[in-house]
């Protein structure tokens, strides 16, 4: 599962990029116990979301011209340089080249054959995320794409991502892990998207997993909140009880309360 025991090819961070900067924060603050602080005046707004004293996502303001309100996933680079030069051999793109972040690190956005965005950052001062998988914070993710086959090849070549077939009520999933630490280290899965007409709908996507303790609440909550319900509560044997959500501004993301907790 995701820990912070970061390894190449495994997701690090995570920000949320929104028109309404302000409102994700008062969402996040009333839906996960988040507060925001400031990166500084130097950063342009961004600032970082922490739990407990620990970071556990990025947010930042963006325009209608920098796409919809919406999470960005980054996986770990050793050299992010390279990275995107490999993604735009595999007939991915190059969205923002890659770029020093005040001595922290090292970033770019990318996206893939399909055109899903996604980030990556190769570490600095900063390594990623405080935390994953306590209530919360990042536990899980899911690329919902058209060709699964396809999506496998370029994390493979992009990445060194491998994937391997679990059993699932009504077929398969395919799991997706780092190659270093195999998949013990297991993050995600690779979701097709013409099978469910909610995700279908604006395109393929990456969908960011935060744990909760009560994903029933915490569905109530994000109502009250202002957010919006994408798919109901449900039940997965052996996996736990998951919900798929939007903060008030339409970034989506969902919540597990999973059958064995995160630790």
């Amino acid at each position: 599962m995701l820990t912070t025991r970061f390894v190449n090819g495994a997701p690090n961070w995570i920000d949320v990029g929104t028109s309404d900067l302000d409102g994700a924060r008062s969402f996040y603050e009333g839906l996960f116990g988040w507060e925001f602080r400031s990166a500084g005046p130097e950063a342009g707004g961004y600032g970082f979301f922490q739990l407990d004293g620990r970071t556990v996502a990025g947010g930042m303001q963006t325009t209608a011209e920098q796409g919809p309100p919406s999470w960005t996933v980054y996986f770990q680079s050793a050299d992010a340089d390279a990275t995107a030069k490999t993604a735009e051999q595999a007939h991915g793109g190059v969205l923002a080249r890659p770029m020093d972040v005040m001595g922290q690190g090292r970033m770019a956005i990318l996206s893939d054959k399909a055109g899903v965005p996604f980030g990556i950052w190769q570490p600095g001062q900063t390594k990623g995320v405080d935390v994953a998988g306590d209530p919360g914070s990042l536990c899980w993710v899911e690329l919902y794409t058209p060709d699964i086959a396809a999506a496998a090849a370029f994390y493979n070549k992009v990445l060194g991502l491998e994937t391997s077939a679990v059993p699932f009520p009504g077929g398969t999933y395919t799991c997706v892990n780092p190659a270093e630490g195999g998949e013990d280290a297991m993050f995600g899965g690779i979701v097709p998207l013409g099978e469910d007409p909610v995700e279908a709908e604006g395109g393929p996507y990456w969908l960011p997993y935060f744990e909760v303790t009560d994903t029933d609440a915490t569905v109530a909550r994000t109502e009250e909140l202002g957010g919006t319900v994408r798919g109901a509560a449900t039940d997965i044997p052996g996996v736990g009880r998951i919900a798929r959500l939007t903060d008030p501004s339409g970034a989506r993301f969902a919540v597990i309360r999973s059958a064995t907790p995160q630790t």
